[in-house]
């Protein structure tokens, strides 16, 4: 079984790829992940606290 991992983008990076690697991996545009996470922010605060988390937590994609 070839699973699917989880890594920040390189490609579609604008602060740290983490909006970008979700998008590459559950096959989404970034952009929508980004407003996403700019609704949580603007609701409370969370959806900064949740990319913090994610900056540290999923690993930069390896160089091909």
């Amino acid at each position: 079984m070839d699973f699917k991992k989880l890594y920040r983008s390189r490609k579609h990076c604008l602060l740290c790829g983490v909006c970008g690697g979700i998008g590459e991996y559950a096959g989404v545009d970034p952009v929508l992940i980004r407003l996403i996470f700019l609704c949580l922010c603007l609701a409370g605060g969370g959806g900064l606290l949740l990319y913090l988390l994610a900056v540290l937590i999923i690993p930069k994609k390896p160089q091909e």
